[in-house]
């Protein structure tokens, strides 16, 4: 990935290119894969080459994603990676006006539809992985009463924690360790409600 830690997307242009429902898969796809080319994402997402192609260019466009170093001696394709290791939205950034709202409010639903159908899949097949990762799996709804800077000190252990195993997940796979290692989606929310 590029040297960029975070990218806090503040533009409505680039929110609107992340949010299209292909693009986002792709996003993800190419987040997972690290480096990979429009042929192989192309099979993750089962679209034609040339949508793909398409879809990565308007990414890049926006500085989402950025070519990468070629990965083989085949000068004719193309290879990309994420350009940060993480890309933020925040809702402060999209107050100020109703049209940025909406379009933040838009994108947002849209990051729930997709990982909402990404644990329904897992429902679905959960049948097909072993004992142990369904045992590990979890889903779990906790009810506190918060304050708001309660909730956001919240998120920042949340996310501190998890970027510790991200980092150790991360350092057993460069050192060859990828015996039993999947892909593990993680959907935490934390938001204010009334009964």
């Amino acid at each position: 990935m590029a040297d960029a830690q975070n990218r806090r997307i503040t533009d409505v242009g680039t929110l609107k290119a992340l949010a299209h429902p292909l693009r986002l898969k792709l996003y993800r796809a190419l987040y997972l894969e690290r480096v990979a080319t429009a042929s192989r994402l192309a099979d993750i997402v089962d679209e034609a080459v040339s949508l793909v192609s398409y879809h990565l260019r308007k990414l890049a466009e926006h500085g989402l994603i950025e070519e990468a170093e070629a990965q083989s001696a085949d000068g004719r394709e193309r290879w990309w990676r994420p350009a940060a290791e993480v890309v933020s939205i925040h809702d402060e950034d999209y107050r100020d006006a109703p049209e940025r709202t909406a379009a933040h409010t838009a994108a947002s639903r849209l990051f729930y539809e997709q990982r909402g159908e990404l644990y329904r899949r897992h429902l679905d097949e959960r049948a097909h992985w072993s004992p142990e990762w369904n045992s590990a799996s979890f889903d779990s709804e906790y009810l506190a009463r918060l304050t708001a800077p309660e909730l956001a000190d919240l998120a920042r252990e949340m996310n501190a924690l998890i970027k510790k195993y991200e980092a150790k997940g991360r350092a057993a796979e460069e050192a060859g360790d990828t015996e039993e290692r999947e892909h593990v989606a993680l959907h935490l929310y934390g938001f204010p409600f009334r009964v």
